[in-house]
């Protein structure tokens, strides 16, 4: 055995039983294990039977050999997990052959694979009242996750839970997290803290704005904010493009307000307000007409539908007009009169980047842009329109800025410092925790005596109301399925504090302004899509406002391995630390063949024969001569003029996708109700 054995570096012994398991062990690496028996003699305990384990069988070995490799060993260690009377035991043994050996703290589960892992004070991991190394600490974590309902963690979530296990200790409370636990020493992912830049404020009593206006901001404000302090410097009331990046709650919405309330009193032209969605149409919608009704008309236009164009309410004579960017686009596309524009103001102007709704809104502004300028060449009284960009997150703000023709307006100030917190569970247990968090956070108060409220994003109408049904506190779901009425009312029970929580979908993501101190990620999806770091950045800013609230909590609630629909490429655990240690993307425009052709055919049919030069200044790169063969060969367009199968495809908004399922079924015979109910019935698969 000595010329296959060689040097020993270490020879381990373990209480096994009866007896005791030995492990040989050279460079780290594991020569062999066997079995030790003692046997009491004259001269104390000797080796009685020694044992080489081969697989599941054991080869016996004259018990000499054991002596033998004890003597070549350059360490003797006893395992302190051993019973102390056996260790005494084989103490005296090996006194008898006048060898050494010291007892070390172990690892129980490596001794019993017949590992020799000796653990520290700096490495031990605590668990059911004993102490295992890391690295068999992580295999349990893994194999808790194997069978749980959550599966298995991956990349960057795994290593978050091996770094807590290692700073913890404890294999029990990484456990508890598992579960859904909320130790916030855990659950602590970071702290976003407060900044302020040092700008000097702009009193408002140095405006020089409409005495209306100028009266009304006096009476609201002493000084401007920062952000609105520097549009102001840096040319708003001179009639310069501005694109104003500034986390929520900054106030940058009042930059493009009070550009166009002034404008519009001093008769320089309405103001458009133009936002993604229609619950953030009508809040703005109703915000100016408490504001200003009593001195300018306010009027809202959020689309028209696709079988009878009602307006909406829609005064194109307004003042003041409120619209989502489908509601003014299908204006423009429709050739309506909008009279003399004086301000755009385009909110969330990151939507650029959306693959569905980007190439519409970057079409908008280049429709309005010409419509604007026709109309300032034709009359001599109107000096055109100023555009202001509103953003709580751009990754490219210089690139964007420079691509719109505007000057850039960025301040980085965050009100109040934002903890953001993540926590594992399944999609059954996350209603539990969102309860036991809105409710902790409803029984406390800000040192400006508000409660603690929550928004719990969620990715579907139906989560919704499963959701706020399952709160103890009083909450509501709110989402776009919800009428007018109903939305002013959760918005009014929240903002009385009535309500602990609101629980909603993509529909507050954008901006209503509910004044919560705390969000809750009950999902990382909104609908099939994953939120994406700009979406998920403006979402978190809704925790914490800095005349509520001393700081905001942020919970991410994710399930590993999860994903919404099998079209998803990463799972929910990947995408929460993608999230949260994620870079801004960039906003840029990507044009496909049907996003070319769609927002070429709108500009055709708005500017004829210079849709080119529309096309050349939309913020994406646009394929115009291939967009233009295809909208030839679809018959969309003859010339540079629109057919009435164009006009048709442009003034609906439909993809060449969608006008020619439309054409077929019209060819088949379809009535127009069972058009529709096809089309729906499609579009859900």
């Amino acid at each position: 055995m000595s010329q296959q054995v060689g040097r020993v570096d270490t020879l381990f012994l373990h209480e096994s039983g009866d007896d005791f398991l030995v492990v040989v062990e050279r460079d780290g690496e594991r020569v062999f294990r066997a079995v030790l028996e003692l046997k009491e003699t004259d001269a104390g305990p000797r080796p009685a039977k020694f044992r080489v384990k081969r697989g599941s069988s054991e080869e016996p070995r004259d018990p000499s050999q054991f002596v033998e490799l004890a003597r070549r060993a350059a360490r003797i260690r006893i395992s302190q997990q051993t019973a102390k009377h056996r260790r005494k035991e084989l103490q005296e043994m090996l006194d008898g052959y006048q060898l050494e050996a010291l007892v070390v703290r172990t690892c129980r589960y490596c001794a019993s694979d017949g590992r020799y892992s000796p653990i520290t004070e700096e490495t031990a991991i605590k668990t059911d009242r004993e102490h295992i190394c890391p690295d068999c600490a992580k295999r349990e974590l893994e194999r808790e996750l194997d069978f749980s309902a959550s599966g298995r963690l991956t990349g960057a979530a795994q290593d978050r839970l091996e770094d807590l296990l290692l700073e913890t200790q404890d294999l029990d409370r990484i456990s508890n997290l598992l579960s859904g636990g909320l130790d916030p020493d855990l659950t602590k992912f970071d702290t976003v803290s407060a900044t302020t830049d040092e700008v000097d404020l702009v009193e408002t009593s140095t405006l020089d704005l409409h005495p209306e206006l100028q009266r009304r901001v006096e009476d609201r404000f002493d000084t401007l904010l920062p952000v609105q302090s520097l549009a102001v410097d840096n040319g708003l009331f001179e009639g310069r493009d501005q694109l104003v990046v500034s986390a929520t709650a900054t106030g940058k919405t009042l930059v493009g307000e009070l550009a166009g309330i002034d404008r519009a009193l001093k008769g320089d032209g309405k103001l458009l307000f133009l936002v993604p969605l229609v619950a953030l149409a009508n809040q703005k919608h109703e915000d100016f007409e408490e504001r200003y009704g009593d001195v300018l008309d306010v009027t809202i236009r959020v689309g028209a539908s696709r079988i009878n164009d009602d307006g909406n309410r829609f005064d194109p004579n307004a003042d003041v007009v409120v619209g989502t960017y489908e509601g003014i686009d299908h204006a423009l596309r429709t050739g309506k009169d909008l009279g003399d524009v004086g301000t755009v103001v385009i909110d969330e102007i990151h939507t650029l980047k959306e693959e569905e709704r980007g190439h519409r809104l970057d079409g908008l502004i280049s429709r309005l842009k010409y419509y604007n300028e026709r109309r300032q060449r034709r009359r001599e009284s109107y000096d055109g329109a100023q555009y202001v960009y509103l953003s709580a997150t751009v990754g490219n703000p210089e690139s964007l800025a420079e691509r719109l023709r505007a000057t850039l307006i960025e301040f980085e100030e965050r009100p109040v410092p934002i903890e953001r917190h993540v926590t594992f569970a399944d999609g059954r247990e996350k209603p539990d925790i969102v309860n036991k968090l809105v409710r902790r956070e409803f029984d406390s108060k800000s040192s400006k005596g508000y409660r603690g409220q929550t928004i719990v994003f969620t990715n579907s109408r139906r989560r919704c109301h499963e959701i706020s049904r399952k709160l103890e506190y009083d909450a509501a779901p709110y989402h776009a399925g919800l009428d007018y009425g109903q939305r002013k009312r959760v918005e009014r029970q929240f903002g009385d504090q009535d309500l602990a929580a609101v629980v909603t979908t993509a529909a507050l993501a954008a901006g209503v302004d509910f004044p919560a101190s705390q969000v809750i990620f009950d999902s990382l999806a909104m609908g099939i899509e994953w939120l994406s770091v700009q979406e998920f950045e403006q979402m978190l800013g809704r925790a914490g406002r800095p005349d509520y609230h001393d700081q905001g909590k942020v919970y991410l609630l994710v399930e590993p391995d999860c994903v919404y629909h099998n079209s998803m490429e990463m799972t929910e655990d990947e995408v929460a630390f993608k999230l949260l240690k994620g870079e801004m993307e960039d906003v840029l425009t990507h044009y496909d063949e049907t996003a070319a052709a769609e927002e070429t055919l709108a500009n055709v049919v708005v500017a004829g024969k210079r849709a080119k030069r529309l096309n050349d200044r939309m913020v994406g790169d646009v394929p115009t001569k291939h967009a233009l063969g295809k909208l030839l060969q679809w018959e969309f367009i003859d010339g540079f003029e629109p057919t009435p199968l164009g006009r048709a495809v442009c003034r609906h908004f439909l993809s060449p996708t969608d006008a020619f399922r439309i054409l077929d079924l019209i060819r088949s015979g379809t009535e127009p109700y069972e058009l529709v109910a096809e089309m729906e019935l499609e579009d859900e698969f």
